[in-house]
């Protein structure tokens, strides 16, 4: 039943006439400026991380797929960060909150979807590499070859794009009411459903079809994938080769559960269940937190990547002292 104060849109004027307000941290104001260092310094923190490991893969010539794959995941995570950040930093500084026009929001709505569906389907297509390496390693070289890894790579971009704007399509063809206060520091999807002037469920399905796409199956398909790893080990009667295997796979494991657990928490419930100020705390962790996990993770277990560290600095101090 929509709301009496609902605001019938043009679609041809919507992206002139209409903008909507972040509030972000209104409700924090004494303690902005503590708040604006801290995130500051997370993100910049964050941008080092992804842009050491993005170099560090880049520069070794021979590039197994881990790398590869590991490699375009720092790639989502500095275009994750650079999406959302920014602005949440202004809404920090602007007191009364920061505007953002409806082509401002759609956009930043659908490039955060995007981005989170792709890291989505590259979870998956890295589960897949540890799954060949532990399960057929003697055909992982044949199997796991240059051209299906850069197809892989491929395909987990153009999913999460397909998924993200059919979603963000749906929610911003919806009538929004009179106050466009939107309580959260960026345009995420439930923050920006609570303004629909409806008080049905039907602006819920896009969302929940979103979900099925972007966390239910992959996370399915990862799960199966490791209890196929899981059962390969069984047969494993060395413990040392057992113990190898299990530390390959526990950084992507905790990727894993981080990633999916915040937006398991955040997307799959119903709308009578959202609540800003939790919701806003939550996304401070897969905003901020999370990203700056991944190449701490990734940086202390990936041997792969300390072995190529370790050979960048062997040769910066040869060329120095020749």
């Amino acid at each position: 039943i929509p709301c009496e104060s609902c605001m019938e849109r043009d679609n041809k004027s919507t992206g002139e006439t209409m903008a909507f307000l972040l509030l972000g941290f209104s409700e924090l104001l004494c303690l902005w400026v503590l708040l604006f260092l801290i995130f500051l310094i997370v993100h910049l923190v964050t941008l080092a991380g992804n842009v050491m490991i993005f170099m560090v893969v880049v520069m070794e010539p021979s590039r197994p797929p881990k790398l590869f794959f590991l490699c375009q995941l720092s790639v989502i995570e500095l275009c994750y960060t650079l999406v959302i950040v920014p602005k949440a930093l202004l809404s920090l500084i602007v007191v009364d909150g920061s505007t953002i026009s409806f082509i401002g929001c759609a956009a930043q709505m659908h490039l955060f979807v995007t981005l989170g569906g792709a890291e989505c389907f590259l979870l998956v297509a890295m589960s897949y590499n540890r799954y060949v390496a532990i399960c057929q390693p003697l055909h992982y070289v044949a199997v796991m070859s240059e051209g299906l890894c850069l197809r892989l790579a491929v395909a987990c971009c153009l999913g999460g794009f397909a998924v993200a704007l059919g979603l963000t399509v749906a929610v911003f063809r919806l009538p929004f009411c009179q106050s466009h206060h939107i309580n959260h520091f960026f345009c995420d999807v439930p923050a920006v459903l609570h303004l629909a002037c409806t008080q049905s469920y039907t602006p819920q399905l896009p969302l929940l079809a979103a979900c099925v796409l972007l966390l239910l199956l992959p996370f399915l398909l990862i799960l199966t994938l490791y209890l196929c790893i899981a059962a390969a080990l069984l047969h494993v009667t060395s413990s040392a080769g057992r113990g190898k295997a299990f530390c390959t796979c526990i950084s992507h494991l905790s990727i894993t559960l981080l990633h999916y657990g915040c937006a398991t928490f955040m997307y799959i419930r119903p709308k009578s269940s959202y609540s800003p100020a939790r919701d806003k705390m939550v996304s401070l962790v897969y905003t901020n937190i999370t990203p700056l996990l991944y190449p701490l993770i990734y940086s202390l277990r990936n041997e792969e990547i300390r072995g190529v560290i370790m050979k960048m600095l062997r040769r910066k101090k040869i060329a120095q002292l020749n």
